[in-house]
């Protein structure tokens, strides 16, 4: 995007108002920038440490925000009892979910609902990697309708089965477990991530409009989003012809 705007600067144009660059707005860029830097790092860095889990890094990363809220003088009882609230509904929705998605698949499981999706999708004459762009194209619609926790407890347990019988053989560098279902789960969330950018569903374009000037209009979004969805797709691609890309680094940084 950046290249684009330098070759063709009539489509990023600058604002009327604009200021000119000086060194105090770049003091106070870095000034409103940096506490957020500095928060990504210490959780990414608690986790590729090896000092904490990712769930502990959230912890770290709770306790952060809590930090840079006191900071800039926005902690308040209100602003606590809005984020408890609020994390307790988030936590009651999964859980929700965690319940229904188990029971789900025990029905499934009774009923030999599993074994019948694996033998439909191992039966599919398109070899094990035009299954795997078969199984990316469900989970493409799939993203249109429901959300990534919906299909990451429903429709992942049911075809990690499918994915280890394709015969797929993935280096893990003697460190990743089942690097087929990592790569694998790697993919569904690039897909999913392409997903909810792609019209006329997409839901990360719906949240853009919520908070876009009024005079944007949503066709407007829609066609700013086709690069992104270009990129996406290419990356995707990238990661199915190179599966060493996604166990790479899980592999030297934890191995």
């Amino acid at each position: 995007i950046l290249i684009y705007g330098l070759v063709k600067p009539a489509a990023a144009p600058v604002p009327v108002d604009a200021k000119p660059v000086t060194w105090g707005i770049v003091f106070n860029v870095l000034r409103a920038v940096l506490p957020t830097l500095l928060l990504i790092f210490v959780v990414l860095g608690s986790i590729f440490g090896g000092i904490a889990t990712p769930t502990e890094a959230s912890g770290v990363g709770a306790l952060g925000a809590t930090l840079l809220a006191i900071y800039n003088r926005k902690f308040s009882l209100g602003v606590l009892k809005d984020v408890v609230k609020g994390t307790t509904n988030t936590t009651a929705y999964i859980f929700a979910i965690f319940i229904g998605a188990t029971c789900f698949a025990l029905v499934l499981r009774e009923l030999g609902g599993d074994e019948l999706i694996e033998s439909f999708l191992t039966g599919l004459p398109f070899g094990p990697y035009g299954i795997i762009f078969f199984i990316l194209g469900v989970i493409f619609l799939l993203g249109f309708f429901l959300d990534w926790i919906e299909i990451t407890l429903i429709v992942l347990p049911l075809l990690a089965p499918v994915i280890s019988a394709l015969g797929i053989e993935i280096d893990g560098y003697g460190v990743v477990d089942n690097p087929e279902l990592v790569w694998f789960v790697m993919l569904v969330a690039m897909t999913l991530q392409t997903s909810f950018l792609t019209p006329p569903v997409g839901f990360a374009l719906f949240y853009l409009k919520g908070v876009c000037p009024p005079e944007v209009r949503l066709s407007d979004i829609y066609r700013g989003v086709i690069p992104f969805i270009i990129l996406q797709l290419i990356a995707l691609l990238i990661l199915v012809f190179w599966p060493q890309l996604v166990l790479w680094l899980p592999a030297n940084a934890y191995g």
